[in-house]
């Protein structure tokens, strides 16, 4: 069977891209990940490869035009598929798929899941924002998708309507496949369709109209047009944003409508799910199954990889951040002023940096079957966040090279967009060595498990004040913190890893120390 390859995403901001060269032709046959041409963006040159085995039967451009992100770029048969039954000349050839008419003689497009994310190939529907019959514009959210590493939201491309959906909540979605279809604003049908077609088209419309008519009639903002923070808005107030008037251009609505509208009329913001009903008796003995998806299941994996490959030894210490508590206090506000959320963590994560200068071993990678070790310029440094989707461990790049300062602000970036489940895959990979902050939740102690392919882990303890001597022999309250150290005893020795904790435990200790050795 012939399928289209849908050109992906290929740089933040492209939707476009100029055909350089073809490297195949019509009728060859390629395999999986060959390439099959280069394109030029506005910022680098690109080769596209195969994501199939088969035979190229159709190229939508030719050298030197423009293609567009998420189009057809080319067709191929699928080896161990059906090929196509029709033939066409090179006279009625479409550079793109006729699209199909619905019986009102728009044009109906199917919306193709665009790439997600590196190495992605489905994803899980968490929840529609529209139905089936709606009315939507051009960047509207349309729904909430799970990959294994974030929550993605899926805008409309196009102003129209919202003709089908081709999953349900739960369901998984395939990358590069339809996922829903829409009628297109504006945009007449092709005059050669046949009544057979209009006339199935017609039958479904018709039950379409039958099964959203009832809910029509009952909403108030028929297009519900709101920010993903508005809409979460209304989730966790429980209201129908189809009820809610949008003071804004189109009806968009704001967190302010939603506000006003529960003021003024709050009997009619409870979905009716929230009705009471009646008590019934504790049930005993029972049980329900869960599917591990996600998030969940990609971090399920990834542990179970890096324990059964990984041996692990665990290091621990304490440290007196006593200073390190007193200097932040005196800047903390002033650099509130300017916008900066001065924690903790970004005096760790730069100590940390300044350590690995002198303990590179520590900022490496081991191959499968330990015979090379790639040691890393760039300290990209990740935190373990615990988000409402499950643990994500976004990594700041390049830690060598910024300030305090500029840590704390990627820190704060991070770990809003981790609480929220929408950090860019970018920020996710290439992550060297990474930080575990569970003394945020409570505990001491820990065993991390390493975040492979990386060689070194270290969790950091609640923070206590509990009385230690002084150097004259006085008791004193002291701020202590406990630290785990997880390492990978391939490549890693005890001796190694004392000798490097204590190294940017002095720096955390002694803040004028490292303030030196940032100079």
């Amino acid at each position: 069977m012939s399928k289209d390859f849908i050109l992906p995403d290929i740089g933040e901001g492209i939707v476009e891209c100029e055909i350089v060269e073809w490297l195949v032709a019509e009728g060859d046959s390629v395999k999986e990940d060959q390439p099959i041409c280069d394109v030029m963006t506005d910022k680098a040159l690109v080769q596209i490869p195969a994501v199939h085995d088969g035979v190229i039967s159709k190229l939508y451009y030719a050298k030197g035009d423009i293609a567009k992100v998420h189009a057809p770029l080319f067709a191929m048969d699928v080896d161990g598929e059906a090929p196509s039954q029709s033939v066409e000349t090179a006279e009625d050839a479409p550079v793109k798929p006729t699209p199909q008419t619905s019986t009102s003689g728009t044009q109906l497009e199917d919306f193709i899941l665009p790439d997600i994310g590196e190495g992605i190939v489905e994803c899980e529907i968490v929840e529609w924002l529209v139905s089936e019959g709606d009315e939507i514009i051009e960047d509207q959210a349309v729904c909430d998708v799970m990959t294994d590493k974030a929550l993605v939201q899926i805008p409309a491309k196009y102003t129209g309507k919202v003709e089908k959906l081709y999953y349900k909540k739960g369901d998984i979605a395939a990358v590069h496949s339809p996922l829903f279809q829409m009628s297109i604003a504006g945009q007449s049908a092709e005059p050669d369709v046949s009544s057979a077609v209009v006339k199935a088209q017609s039958n479904a419309a018709n039950k379409t109209a039958e099964k959203t008519a009832p809910k029509v009639e009952k909403q108030l903002n028929k297009k519900a047009v709101a920010s993903p923070a508005v809409r979460r808005k209304a989730r966790e107030l429980d209201v129908d944003l189809t009820q809610v008037p949008g003071s804004g251009k189109n009806g968009r609505i704001y967190k302010q409508d939603i506000e006003d509208f529960l003021n003024q009329a709050p009997s009619q913001a409870v979905s009716q799910d929230t009705t009471p009903k009646a008590s019934s008796s504790t049930s005993v003995g029972g049980s329900r199954v869960e599917p591990i998806k996600g998030i969940k299941a990609a971090m399920a994996k990834q542990m179970v990889a890096s324990v059964s490959t990984i041996p692990h030894f665990t290091f621990c210490d304490e440290i007196d951040l006593t200073k390190l508590i007193a200097m932040r206090s005196e800047l903390k506000e002033q650099y509130k002023q300017q916008g900066v959320k001065l924690t903790m963590m970004p005096f760790f994560i730069k100590a940390l940096s300044l350590a690995i200068k002198q303990f590179p071993v520590l900022n490496s990678q081991v191959n499968d079957d330990c015979s090379e070790l790639t040691y890393f310029d760039d300290h990209n440094i990740g935190m373990a966040v615990d988000s409402k989707i499950g643990l994500l461990v976004p990594n700041i790049k390049s830690c060598q090279s910024k300030s305090i300062v500029d840590v704390a602000n990627e820190v704060t970036r991070l770990t809003e967009a981790a609480r929220d489940g929408r950090v860019s895959p970018d920020d996710l990979k290439g992550g060297t060595i990474s930080i575990s902050n569970i003394g945020a939740i409570g505990g001491t102690i820990a065993t991390p498990i390493i975040n492979k392919p990386e060689v070194a882990i270290v969790a950091l303890g609640k923070l206590q004040h509990l009385p230690r001597f002084d150097a004259q022999g006085n008791v004193i309250s002291a701020a202590i913190m406990q630290v785990s150290w997880s390492g990978d005893h391939r490549v890693i020795d005890g001796g190694t890893i004392a000798r490097f904790n204590n190294l940017w435990k002095s720096y955390l200790e002694d803040p004028a120390k490292m303030m030196m050795a940032m100079s």
